[in-house]
Order: structure tokens, then C-alpha cells, then sequence
């Protein structure tokens, strides 16, 4: 933390003087949109707010944020100790996703290591048209360095989000890649648009033949993008967020190009997102 920084309440500004539940904590904003960064856990992006609407985007879980270091997991359960500390928002994803997994000698638990770990932060610019602030961390189990910036520009809603994955070991390494974004209430509500380009296709995992098919369409298929065959045999359109209770279907989506991107929209309030990245790196979405 540099108290020497210049201060300001107008235009593009950085706050990295304060805590949040006792975690160090990253603010960017501009006159558009305010966006708060958890450094002691993961370096979780926990806030996104469009400030003239009022309208935060990120889903925050009924838990809500919860600091690692004042609570202690009553099981040894490797996927409970992602989901004990989940506070919804958008996490990193790294070394590995999903379940638990083993890679030569190590085990590791879900979606991980770097979502429950301390980051640094440097701060590469600081003016009124323009801030960026890059975090970092390395992981413990393998030699790998992750950096992330992020940069806000003046009268601009759109975060930028640069990211520079070094190998620091003398082998090659396996690893899972990925990032673990939530939206929710009160932007997301039944009846929201979700929109991918024409060329998505729907895949789906195979089930056990002694477990009841999860969620709503036809597993061990291919579906084209966004009308998929249902397991009674018709049809959902996977475009439009469902009531409350309705099964959850868990599907990864694929085909983007090298481009890959989405818009989620909510017609009611007149508000929407659009997210792409690189998807010659990050090929598939889970959805």
C-alpha cells in the first residue's frame, strides 16, 4: 500500500486502504461501475455494481463472504472445503477444476488452489482516464506463477482482464484452467435471455445406468445451441433462465471459434452483460 498515492473522488480511482471482514480488499471504480476485489481469498471478485442503476451483477451466496482464517471445516471432505468457503461472485479456477483430482503425486481438492489464497497486488496505473492493478500468486502443490490485471478506463462499464500463466519449473506440466463466474439476484431472475453464438453446441456427460438423469434434457448427446432434446422428449430451450426449483442442468458448452463470448439479458430492468475471452485457451463453458 502506497499512502503516498494521490487521492481523488472523481473519475477513475483505486481504494486499497480497507478490510472486509477482516480480508484485504482491491475497489476500482469509475463513474460507471464499481468493482471489489477479496485479496486474502483468492483475490474473488465479490462486488460488480452499475452504479446509475444501482444493480449489482455478481450472485452472493446466502453465506454470503466468509474470511478462511475465522472458520474452521468440521469435514475433510476435499469438495467441502471449496464449498464452505464459496461466497458466490467470480473465482479463479487453478490448477484444476471440478472435483477432486490427483496429478502425479498431489492431490487436490475442488476447482483447486488459488481461490483460497493470499494474492499480491501492484498497482501499474493510477490516473483519472484510466487504473489497472495486477494480483498474484503462486501455487503451492506445482510450480506455476499466475498473474491477473485488471484495467478500468474512464466512462467505460467494461473491466479488461489480462492474465499471464509461467510454468517455473524444467518439465512441462499438466493443468485445469478456468474461471468460475456467478450472476444473480437481483440481475438475474427467471426469464433472462442468455445469448451464444450459432455455432454452440450442447454436450453433455453420460449417466449411470442405476442414477437418475440430473436436470431437465437428454444426457450422453450432442444438442444444438439452444434447443436441446428433453429426457421425456421434447424439447428445453437452455436460452432462458427457469423458475425456482427447476432441475439444474449441468452442460458444457463448446464450439466458439477462437472468440468465444456471451450476453446474459434482462429485459424487465433493461440491463444485460456481455463477457468474451480467448477461446483458443478456455475452449469450453460450463454452464
Amino acid at each position: 500500500m502506497n499512502v503516498h498515492r494521490p487521492q481523488r473522488n472523481y473519475g477513475c480511482r483505486i481504494h486499497d486502504q480497507g478490510t472486509y471482514l477482516g480480508m484485504r480488499t482491491i475497489v476500482l471504480e469509475n463513474d460507471l461501475v464499481r468493482v471489489s476485489y477479496l485479496l486474502d481469498k483468492g483475490a474473488d471478485l465479490f462486488e460488480f455494481q452499475y452504479k446509475p442503476a444501482g444493480l449489482d451483477y455478481v450472485w452472493l451466496s446466502e453465506n454470503g463472504v466468509q474470511n478462511p482464517n475465522a472458520y474452521l471445516p468440521t469435514s475433510t471432505d476435499l469438495i467441502s472445503t471449496f464449498i464452505d468457503y464459496y461466497p458466490g461472485g467470480w473465482q479463479e479456477v487453478f490448477p484444476n477444476g471440478g472435483p477432486t483430482s490427483a496429478y502425479a503425486v498431489t492431490q487436490f481438492g475442488q476447482h483447486g488452489e488459488v481461490a483460497h489464497m493470499r494474492w499480491d497486488y501492484t498497482i501499474v496505473t493510477d490516473s483519472v482516464d484510466c487504473i489497472a492493478v495486477t494480483f498474484s500468486v503462486r501455487t503451492k502443490k506445482v510450480p506455476f506463477h499466475l498473474s491477473r490485471t485488471v484495467t478500468l478506463e474512464r466512462q467505460s462499464p467494461a473491466l479488461t482482464i489480462q492474465e499471464t500463466l509461467t510454468n517455473l519449473s524444467r518439465v512441462p506440466l499438466q493443468f485445469m484452467w478456468g474461471q468460475h463466474v456467478a450472476f444473480g439476484k437481483p440481475f438475474l431472475e427467471p426469464g433472462c435471455r442468455i445469448v451464444l453464438p450459432d455455432s454452440v453446441e450442447v454436450l453433455t456427460e453420460t449417466t449411470d445406468k442405476d442414477k437418475p438423469a440430473a436436470g431437465r434434457i437428454a444426457r450422453g448427446r450432442r444438442h444444438a445451441w439452444p434447443l436441446a432434446e428433453s429426457a421425456g422428449g421434447g424439447t428445453v430451450d437452455l436460452s432462458v433462465t427457469p423458475e425456482p426449483q427447476t432441475a439444474s442442468d449441468v452442460v458444457y458448452l463448446h464450439g466458439f471459434g477462437e472468440r468465444g463470448w456471451y450476453k446474459v439479458e434482462n429485459e424487465r430492468l433493461g440491463a444485460g452483460l456481455h463477457l468474451e475471452w480467448d477461446a483458443s485457451v478456455m475452449p469450453y463453458v460450463w454452464y
